[in-house]
């Protein structure tokens, strides 16, 4: 008899392709349930636990990517629409305002009509590039070679109007290298992603300045307890350094692990919140 786990996983495998290959005729819960030989309310838990998230919503996520793909090729918003197999245009822009918290509009024009300011500042832990629009933090990174930092913010939002100058909303942020980690709702961010990304995101912050936890646990707050690797890649696509502490996800087995702006200084972030903590 076959480990029941390696039947599921390849149940899962089988939906996702399925899902994958026929997003266009938008499929509904029982049809895929169908196919892989389940009751709709089976197969809705077992994909849930598996992926992170519903197979509505992995039906979402895949139709906006491809609607993305297609939009990157200059075509409407009826095309877009009509190519991922929704019904107009009115659906793609509610998956995009779902999805990517933005119109398919706004995301053709990449960030056209907003406005960015940026600058540089010094931390403990070298150089960090910051940035944000009225509303909050959109944008924060180590930028060792801040050329190369500035190249990267503008293909993040590459029609969107940039200027170099630090406003009061950046200086709020940068104060959290000095200022009691609790104070962090004085902090507005900005952030665009999944439900599921923000959802990791928000966990995140939750985690105390010194504490540490795993992507397993992460997985376990959310109520997602067999998704650890979709939290990890949440994690991975994090855009606010630091402020949204990343850094204090650890491996199972203890090791720190790597690190998007490097292993090194991962280890010195949480060696000096670690000395922080213990001082108060």
């Amino acid at each position: 008899m076959k480990n029941q786990e390696y039947v599921n996983y390849n149940r899962i495998a089988q939906a996702i392709a399925y899902i994958k290959e026929h997003f266009r005729d938008q499929p509904n819960l029982d049809e895929i349930a169908e196919k892989v030989h389940l009751s709709p309310f089976h197969f809705q838990r077992l994909f849930t636990d598996w992926v992170g998230v519903s197979p509505k919503k992995f039906l979402q996520y895949t139709s906006v990517a491809y609607a993305k793909k297609v939009l990157s090729r200059q075509a409407s918003l009826f095309d877009a629409a009509y190519e991922t197999g929704l019904s107009g245009t009115g659906r793609l822009h509610d998956l995009f305002i779902k999805i990517e918290g933005m119109t398919p509009g706004e995301y053709k024009n990449g960030g056209q009509d907003l406005s960015i300011n940026y600058s540089y500042a010094e931390s403990p832990f070298g150089k960090i590039m910051v940035a944000s629009t009225h509303k909050g933090i959109c944008h924060m990174v180590f930028a060792d070679d801040e050329s190369d930092a500035l190249m990267k913010l503008h293909t993040r939002f590459p029609n969107a109007a940039f200027t170099q100058v630090v406003d009061r909303i950046q200086q709020n942020a940068l104060f959290i290298f000095t200022k009691d980690w609790k104070k962090l709702d004085q902090i507005k961010l900005h952030l665009r992603g999944t439900d599921f990304q923000l959802k990791v995101w928000e966990t995140l912050l939750k985690i105390p300045e010194g504490g540490l936890t795993t992507y397993g646990g992460i997985a376990h707050q959310i109520q997602k307890p067999k998704a650890s690797r979709a939290v990890g890649t949440a994690i991975g696509t994090n855009p606010v350094a630091f402020l949204i502490p990343c850094h204090r996800i650890i491996q199972s087995t203890g090791s720190f692990g790597q690190y998007h702006w490097g292993s090194t200084r991962k280890t010195a972030m949480i060696g000096w919140e670690a000395a922080k903590t213990n001082s108060n």
